[in-house]
């Protein structure tokens, strides 16, 4: 994700401090050894058209709106209730991603992610048109105390991010892989689209979903330094111009 470019400093303005916990591992991050599971993937013509199935599917696999959701092992949990094992930095869980994603909660912590001013979204510098009137985001949302953390730990953000400061997020569509059928019945992926596919398209009853996407369309752009020295002000008010 990227985004506007944040307010001039002033000469004698100064970062705000807040240290980040150089050994946590946010939350979505895959560790070694949760692979993924076996897919034993089949396609079931309806009248209402083709569908996708795992052979011994059950409610966890269509954890929302029935979209199949891509299977990964999970490795045990510490004593916080986080994630054990060598972090795999460049992916993302996609359970935990979905789970944090629907919840709006942390992508670091888990916990709850709405702040005084909203939704902090972090973004990568080359993602987006920073002009764009509509964002898509797959990042889940960060916490106030772990928006510096975030930015420092994760490698797509090149620890120079900027922020989306979103009043609202609402959920939009799915990142994933579709499959079709080939010539002797077989399942076979057709197409792994580079874009998220909005639900409601006709293509998700044979996609196989790894990643929740929200929309954000009233929003403000901020450096990390801004957004926390608005909300370690005594009473947080909401930056002056928001897009959407």
């Amino acid at each position: 994700m990227t985004a506007l470019p944040p307010p001039p400093r002033s000469s004698g303005e100064k970062n705000v401090h807040i240290p980040s916990e150089p050994a946590l591992v946010p939350f979505i991050t895959q560790r070694k050894g949760e692979d993924a599971a076996p897919d034993n993937l089949f396609i079931h013509r309806h009248s209402s058209g083709p569908r996708l199935y795992y052979a011994d599917e059950d409610s966890r696999d269509r954890p929302m709106r029935g979209v199949l959701w891509a299977r990964c092992g999970f490795n045990p949990a510490d004593s916080r209730n986080m994630p054990t094992g060598e972090p795999q930095w460049r992916l993302m869980h996609p359970y935990r991603q979905m789970a944090t994603m629907l919840k709006l909660h942390c992508q670091v912590c888990a916990g709850p992610a709405r702040t005084s001013l909203g939704f902090v979204f972090l973004a990568g510098p080359k993602d987006h048109d920073p002009m764009a009137p509509t964002i898509l985001t797959n990042q889940p949302p960060v916490c106030v105390k772990h928006a510096r953390a975030a930015a420092a730990l994760c490698p797509h953000l090149e620890k120079k991010p900027l922020v989306f400061l979103a009043r609202s997020a609402p959920l939009h569509g799915v990142h994933g892989t579709i499959y079709g059928l080939d010539a002797w019945g077989g399942v076979h992926v057709v197409a792994r689209p580079d874009h998220p596919l909005p639900f409601g398209h006709p293509n998700i009853p044979t996609l196989l979903a790894s990643q929740l996407v929200r929309r954000l369309s009233s929003f403000r752009v901020v450096g990390v330094n801004e957004l926390l020295r608005a909300l370690a002000a005594p009473v947080a008010q909401a930056p002056a111009r928001w897009s959407g």
